[in-house]
């Protein structure tokens, strides 16, 4: 029982990024972010991939991104081009993910150590999270969530067959991020759990304090609370929902990068896992924090569980937690009369 209940926090950990990830884009934008499978997906290729000496295809996407971002930046600015923000556009959306492509191609020949390939997976992943938000939803931040809903499966669909371009059918695994083991009663911990748990706690203390202490991190509390309100009140909501798709791709990769060493990933692998932290965001009612971080430990030791006494089952039990959680809220939610034609 001890090793299950210690499998599955490890993995809960990992579910309560992903659903913290989720719960603040939709807070913020009201996206409800499927690709955020395929950030997990992109990180831990691109990781694996980089430690093997291979040149990611994520990279290029990166730059070709980019590129289509610097031209809505253009055609939204068409009537009134300041020099100042045309160069800030190029310098953001074109020269960045240039320097990151040339330094991606000269590394990846090299076989470069563990931090570099972290720190290049993340970038990577963080400009693409980046540009999507500029090409796929900020154009359509005024319309229902239905449609941001239909935008966000096109996204994950687009995402999902660029990943089997860039990396094949075939499975990977990468270099753990730190090595060693030492045991404590009956209980075994590697190095990479061990990551696991310091970075998950770490990220969720770094949040509370980005949320709680600094400028940006309220403004974006202002606009998940009253997206108008916050408008009204001077701040910029494209700004925040672009620190808010930074900050999810961010997470999605480092949870890519901490489990790709743990089992072999797939182009594909990333859905799975993120629908889980998405139990767990759905558990949370898509607004608490706290409730999607206890949820996420939960789900993964049902997981665990599971799979131990009923591995053919192991999804639908874990999906199935969603069903008393959407009934409860049901019932408590007041009767709300459809409207007549």
């Amino acid at each position: 029982m001890l090793f299950l209940v210690q499998d599955g926090i490890t993995n809960g950990a990992i579910y309560a990024l992903l659903g913290l990830a989720l719960v603040l884009v939709f807070a913020v934008t009201r996206v409800i972010l499927i690709p955020q499978g395929e950030f997990v997906t992109y990180g831990a290729l691109t990781y694996a991939s980089l430690a093997a000496g291979q040149m990611p295809g994520t990279a290029k996407l990166a730059l070709a991104l980019g590129i289509g971002a610097f031209g809505f930046d253009l055609f939204v600015a068409r009537k009134a081009l300041h020099g100042r923000l045309i160069l800030r556009s190029v310098l953001t959306n074109i020269v960045l993910p240039a320097i990151v492509l040339a330094l991606t191609i000269y590394f990846a020949a090299q076989k470069p150590p563990v931090a570099v390939c972290i720190a290049l997976s993340l970038v990577i992943v963080a400009m693409i999270g980046l540009y999507l938000y500029r090409i796929a939803f900020q154009p359509l931040a005024h319309t229902s969530v239905l449609v941001l809903l239909i935008a966000s499966v096109g996204v994950h669909l687009a995402l999902q067959g660029l990943g089997l371009l860039f990396f094949g059918a075939e499975g990977q695994r990468g270099p753990a991020v730190l090595s060693g083991s030492f045991t404590a009663g009956a209980l075994r911990f590697t190095g990479q759990s061990i990551t696991v748990y310091a970075i998950t706690i770490a990220f969720i203390v770094g949040l509370w304090l980005f949320f709680g202490l600094t400028l940006y991190g309220k403004a974006l509390r202002a606009t998940a609370v009253n997206r108008l309100g916050a408008r009204l009140a001077g701040i910029r909501t494209t700004l925040s929902g672009q620190i808010a798709f930074l900050l999810a791709s961010v997470i999605g990769a480092l949870s890519g990068i901490m489990i790709v060493p743990i089992t072999t990933l797939y182009y594909d692998s990333g859905f799975l896992i993120g629908l889980k932290g998405f139990v767990a965001a759905i558990i949370g009612g898509l607004v608490s924090y706290p409730l999607t971080a206890v949820a996420a430990l939960v789900v993964g030791i049902v997981e665990a569980f599971s799979s131990f006494y009923a591995s053919n089952y192991k999804e639908v039990i874990v999906f199935m937690l969603l069903i008393p959680v959407l009934l409860l809220r049901s019932l408590a939610a007041p009767a709300v009369e459809e409207e007549k034609d």
